[in-house]
């Protein structure tokens, strides 16, 4: 399989195997793509839920049930320590 990549795209994944874990070019597209794919499944698999959230988001706004930048930044604190354990 032969992939055509932009420049900059190299340049960016050379950058990446010198300073990184990789030991190839190679090793770095094949993490890459195993990533890419793994998200692709989740997604897939939570479509219905990221939709029926998006929705009801919506709503919400709809109806002016707005959060100001201060309560989306405490709410968003909030789980990131959740899912830290702190």
């Amino acid at each position: 399989m032969e992939i055509r990549l932009r420049p900059e795209i190299e340049e960016l994944i050379k950058q990446d195997v010198q300073r990184g874990p990789y030991e190839t070019v190679d090793e770095f597209v094949e993490q890459a793509v195993s990533m890419l794919h793994e998200r692709e499944v989740w997604l897939a698999a939570n479509r219905a839920e990221i939709q029926s959230k998006i929705g009801e988001g919506y709503a919400a706004a709809q109806r002016g049930e707005l959060l100001d930048a201060d309560e989306v930044r405490s709410k968003l604190a909030e789980l990131k320590r959740k899912r830290s354990g702190d």
